[in-house]
């Protein structure tokens, strides 16, 4: 039975289409998943004190895993496997099992420290739950069993290199899946059984499994070749050359989000598990747009710039930014204007209150009018890397975490000392009469600091690559346009149905969503046609040609995963 099971994840992939269908579907599904486990959070425990404890204790990890496990991430290693496989297969593999070694070891000893310092840093990240005596425990104890997560995630990613070798797509894109699925073990079966505890072991559980599944096809691998160890840490020397500045890029968005939940946990109770669960569900639109765009085309403007193909390079950037901005777009405004919708949906069950679905449907409204800046950025600094440029997009990720953090705390003190701009607020957002309005100046500083991101960005962009950005007004115009038209008949169905009184159950806001949303979407399409827009055209070809140009991407946790 597991050596069938193994023959069916393994098959090798070889059709090009075949393996871009495969990994695009498995990527939507961890989506899906994932939000079946934020559900699960939700109902379970509400926006509360146990889950604030739970988003915190991943902080230290998160960090770890992007500032070390990412070291040999598929983008930097994978090169040199490629390279080392033309000489020899068995130099190939003796290096993966080097760097399999290495990491181990590396990462144990960072582990360990941070296990013993686990009390004094998390003073620091979570200090206001850190000075509650019922609350530091908990959060020390799952901290130390989190601390695991880096360590499996971070070798699952180096196997990960071998599977994509390989072509065997359906084993990489089911581990995201796997992850996920421990994760909700963990919140149905082993929480009842172990209190908090269990959340932690099921967190491991997932990333177990996300490692396991690879194991087998890596130890069935044939026979290795001595390595000199000249050529390992020579080899190792480039993989971090290559990696190093993408990984002080992760390091920058962990601090951002170290630090604002870190001020999180001094508002009131339920606070972190509002930010964390509009950070969260204002992800799925980044990956499906921002984070899709950016590798797909990270390949290609990799090869044309290689070439010295340049005009073909420009070409192709321009073509991607006018796409993401006609799919972005449109994607915040309906968010913004269906936003209870989606959180009562997605959240809203057991212990997730109303209150907490207002909070949450606020917080995503300021996280997602950064929407188009985080994508974009996304894109950007993948152009950089294609061109072989690693350290611009490292110093527009410092200055985003700069602005998010003193912008919040800016936003914070204002909103606490200014009864006009609470008011004001609140009233904007529809949550006057709901408590603990203060976590929004945190969604609010983050966004100003995505969209300070990408300025920065996007003019060095346009001077470095001379990307002609005057058709990028024409499609913001229309593409605007259109969205507020048709997120206007969203609003106003919205408006009807619900004064109507439907919107009662889950099961009537799900109809009255899709419905509303669906007439927004066609509304926002005539539109479009009526003013001849090209990428709208053009979008209707490509599905005409079925993806016909598209190619086989990969993503990492690094690009899609969140706690």
């Amino acid at each position: 039975m597991v050596r069938r099971l193994l023959s069916v994840v393994g098959f090798e992939t070889r059709g090009l289409h075949e393996a871009a269908y495969l990994v695009a579907l498995f990527a939507l599904l961890s989506q899906l998943l994932g939000l079946v486990r934020d559900h699960l959070l939700a109902a379970t425990f509400g926006a509360g004190g146990t889950l604030d404890i739970y988003y915190s204790a991943f902080r230290i990890p998160d960090f770890l895993f992007a500032t070390v496990a990412s070291l040999l991430s598929l983008y930097a290693l994978l090169p040199v496997l490629s390279r080392l496989e033309q000489k020899s297969e068995g130099l190939m593999l003796s290096f993966m099992r080097q760097m399999l070694l290495l990491f181990f070891a590396a990462m144990a000893a960072i582990a360990a420290v941070l296990f013993v310092l686990a009390p004094e840093i998390l003073r620091l990240t979570a200090p206001g739950l850190a000075a509650s005596p019922s609350s530091y425990g908990e959060l020390l104890l799952l901290t130390r069993i989190l601390l695991l997560q880096p360590m499996l995630l971070g070798a699952s990613n180096i196997l990960a290199n071998l599977t994509q070798m390989r072509h065997r797509f359906v084993l990489y894109s089911i581990s995201p899946l796997l992850y996920n699925i421990g994760i909700i073990f963990g919140i149905v079966v082993l929480y009842p059984l172990w209190g908090i505890a269990g959340l932690g072991w099921g967190v491991v559980f997932g990333a177990g499994m996300h490692l396991a599944i690879q194991v087998p096809f890596f130890t069935a691998e044939g026979a290795r070749e001595a390595l000199p160890r000249g050529m390992v840490l020579r080899e190792l020397w480039e993989v971090l050359l290559l990696s190093v500045p993408r990984t002080l890029s992760l390091a920058a968005g962990q601090i951002s989000l170290l630090v604002l939940v870190a001020i999180a946990s001094l508002f009131a109770a339920g606070s972190i598990s509002v930010f964390m669960f509009a950070y969260n569900l204002q992800a799925v639109p980044l990956t499906i747009i921002g984070v899709s765009y950016s590798i797909a085309a990270f390949p290609t403007l990799s090869r044309l710039h290689a070439r010295g193909e340049h005009a073909q390079f420009i070409r192709y950037i321009e073509a991607a930014l006018r796409h993401m901005l006609f799919w972005s777009i449109p994607a915040t405004v309906f968010v913004i204007v269906m936003r209870a919708q989606l959180v009562r949906v997605i959240l809203g069950a057991g212990a997730f209150n109303w209150d907490a679905t207002r909070l949450t449907a606020a917080a995503l409204a300021l996280f997602v009018t950064s929407l188009v800046a985080q994508a974009l950025t996304l894109f950007i600094a993948r152009c950089y890397y294609a061109a072989g440029n690693t350290r611009k997009p490292l110093y527009w990720g410092v200055v985003d975490v700069a602005i998010s953090v003193l912008a919040s705390l800016a936003l914070v003190k204002l909103f606490q000392s200014s009864y006009f701009v609470r008011t004001f607020t609140e009233s904007l957002l529809r949550v006057s009469d709901v408590p603990g309005t203060v976590v929004l100046m945190l969604a609010f500083g983050f966004a100003i600091g995505s969209i300070a991101d990408f300025a920065a960005g996007f003019v060095y962009l346009v001077r470095d690559f001379k990307i002609a950005h005057a058709p990028l007004g024409r499609l913001v115009f229309q593409s605007f346009s259109a969205s507020v038209i048709g997120g206007t008949v969203t609003y106003e169905l919205l408006a009807l149905t619900g004064a109507a009184g439907t919107i009662n159950t889950t099961l009537g806001l799900l109809l009255q969503g899709l419905t509303a949303g669906i007439l927004g979407i066609l509304t926002t399409a005539v539109v479009l046609i009526l003013l001849k827009n090209q990428e709208f055209a053009e979008a209707l070809a490509a599905f005409r040609r079925r993806f016909q140009d598209a190619g086989t991407v990969a993503l990492e946790p690094t690009d899609i995963e969140t706690p």
